[in-house]
């Protein structure tokens, strides 16, 4: 018996979605009311998602990725899960819920399913921002990492995003993160490390 039964170790859902992806943005007149861009071609990982808004519930979303077949995968999944959810229930979906829909993904894929809700979260911001209207979700989904210092993990990928802190120095400056109690500095390089890779700084 060959060895190659254990080298394809993803889900058939995983298959599926790679083979038949749904909702690629392919027609290049796709008018979005919000359009979100998070990667990097440098790293091999770039997603966009552009979504169409009707009474602030998600009508239509398209993407275009590239990146590897999970991150298609896990992109094609998040734009099944997206469609027909509230902006609000869109901006809580989590690498997490569209893994499990995908029956799981290689541990060291994970990451891949991160750029699908950035970019999700990233066209609602963009919607929400054409309109001249508040971003009441970003406070709603923020995570605390320091304790001791209240920042949370939106603050530091604001940071990394509008490159304000490029190095951790820089971003241990402006939060003052570690300088407590510490136990929150695995963490932090460990963000800091994932936001520069999805916005290229």
């Amino acid at each position: 018996m060959s060895n190659n039964t254990s080298v394809w170790v993803y889900t058939d859902t995983v298959k599926q979605h790679f083979m038949h992806p749904k909702n690629v943005w392919e027609d290049e007149s796709y008018e979005a009311d919000g359009v979100g861009l998070v990667g990097s071609l440098a790293c091999g990982d770039q997603m966009k998602v552009g979504i169409k808004v009707e009474q602030d519930r998600i009508i239509d979303l398209k993407w275009q990725t590239y990146g590897c077949a999970s991150a298609i995968a896990s992109t094609s999944m998040m734009s099944e899960i997206a469609i027909g959810m509230t902006i609000e229930e869109a901006y809580r979906l989590t690498p997490a819920m569209i893994t499990e829909r995908l029956g799981g993904l290689p541990q060291h894929k994970f990451h891949c399913s991160v750029l699908g809700d950035k970019a999700l979260r990233a066209a609602i911001d963009d919607f929400l921002e054409k309109r001249g209207r508040d971003n009441p979700y970003k406070k709603q989904v923020a995570k605390i990492i320091c304790e001791c210092k209240g920042i949370t993990d939106q603050r530091i990928e604001e940071l990394v995003k509008n490159k304000e802190a490029t190095t951790i120095e820089q971003l241990r400056e402006i939060t003052g993160f570690g300088t407590v109690c510490g136990k929150c500095q695995f963490k932090v390089h460990q963000l800091f490390d994932e936001f520069k890779h999805i916005y290229n700084v």
